[in-house]
């Protein structure tokens, strides 16, 4: 059965399992191994590990009495024809589990734990180890929903009590479904993270300017360039997330010309004057959004990932017209991904030159590096909730 399937109450109560489990998936493994050093293998044990993990996770972080997490534990592993022959494992683990489980995990080392060596190593070496520690804590909580109102006046949300973050921008900390909430199918704002709606402002007053918006989708900058009254041409390589610009574009009663290729061979038949690139990345600045996100990436994505951003600012560069702005964003916390693909494109392309970023209403000036650049991290705001990690460069075509 899917979540689509199950009641919105069984359906919230489900994603939190899977996002605590996620979130937590580092210290409930070291958990469990703590009771059960030889781990059965997969290929006889079925998802007996996944039931333990999502056990101990409703014990030990949901709140969930000890005797209906055993029981849904129990049942699911009825319905699986290897993890059955488990049930005696699972009983005896959970049940350790709620009597000596909080003690165990209050010793844990939590931000090490929750987050995979090579991504720890890399952050303490980046940020130390202070702000790594912090950028592992904000991982934790689930995030509150970010928006961007199509009209910065609009007050659909008054009775939900929204912060106002920035001009147009608020955030809602108790939102439950989105299509559910005021102004959804009248289409009055789209969902976009605060630290994502950042990079487009460096582009400035796009108001009947041309912006080529490299790698659009899921199609949030496009949204607020349009918004802004800018022509926006949107170019993305996969039809799919096209057709999901397309969808919002039309919820929003916004338009712009989409297009599909990839940015490395498409070659419009004039350079623009504003191009923005938010380039494919490791997508690390994202975790708190999906937690799944540092268990299924490795070291290897990272090297591919930076010989793509690299083709893609090239091209990114001849589609700038002389005079023209580029703006590049990633939303990683990777250095290969953000400064470093910055200075190596400037050595190659000498005809560009980085514009300092000022500080504004929206980007506060904790978020300008010395270099001029936009770094947010995920522990910015967070008594307010926390942001993404984005990183972000304003470059300038000579003329």
């Amino acid at each position: 059965m899917g979540a689509a399937s199950l009641e919105p109450r069984d359906a919230a109560f489900a994603r939190a399992i899977v996002g605590a489990s996620l979130r937590r998936f580092g210290q409930l493994q070291a958990l469990i191994a703590t009771f059960v050093p030889k781990a059965p293998l997969p290929h006889k044990a079925g998802p007996t590990l996944e039931i333990l993990i999502a056990g101990a996770a409703e014990l030990l972080f949901l709140d969930v009495a000890p005797h209906a997490a055993v029981d849904a534990a129990n049942r699911l592993a009825q319905a699986d024809e290897k993890a059955v022959h488990f049930r005696p494992l699972i009983n005896a683990v959970l049940r350790r589990a709620a009597q000596e489980g909080a003690g165990i995990i209050a010793r844990q080392d939590a931000a090490a734990l929750n987050t995979p060596d090579w991504l720890w190593q890399r952050w303490v070496s980046t940020y130390g180890e202070e702000s790594a520690r912090a950028i592992a804590a904000a991982h934790l909580a689930v995030p509150p929903l970010d928006l961007t109102l199509k009209s910065p006046a609009d007050a659909a949300f008054v009775g939900l009590q929204p912060e106002r973050l920035a001009e147009g921008r608020v955030r809602l900390k108790e939102a439950g479904r989105i299509e559910a909430l005021p102004g959804f199918a009248e289409g009055r704002w789209w969902v976009q993270d605060f630290a994502a709606s950042l990079p487009a402002t460096l582009l400035g007053n796009v108001a009947g300017k041309r912006v080529i918006d490299l790698c659009a989708a899921p199609g949030g900058k496009t949204l607020q360039l349009a918004s802004l009254g800018a022509r926006v041409t949107a170019v993305d390589v996969a039809p799919e997330r096209l057709s999901l610009i397309r969808e919002n574009l039309e919820r929003v009663n916004l338009s712009a010309e989409l297009v599909h290729a990839d940015a490395r061979d498409w070659h419009d038949a004039e350079p623009a004057p504003l191009v923005l690139l938010d380039a494919p990345c490791l997508a690390t600045g994202t975790i708190r959004r999906h937690p799944d996100l540092p268990w299924i990436k490795s070291r290897a994505d990272l090297t591919i990932s930076e010989a793509l951003q690299s083709e893609l600012f090239d091209a990114a560069a001849d589609l700038t017209a002389p005079g023209g702005t580029l703006a590049y964003a990633v939303c990683s916390l990777e250095p290969e991904e953000g400064p470093e693909q910055v200075d190596a494109f400037l050595d190659r392309r000498t005809d560009f030159s980085r514009v300092p970023i000022a500080p504004t209403e929206s980007i506060d000036a904790s978020f300008v590096t010395r270099e001029g650049d936009l770094r947010t991290l995920p522990s910015f705001w967070t008594d307010r909730g926390g942001m993404d990690g984005f990183y972000a460069a304003q470059l300038r075509r000579a003329n």
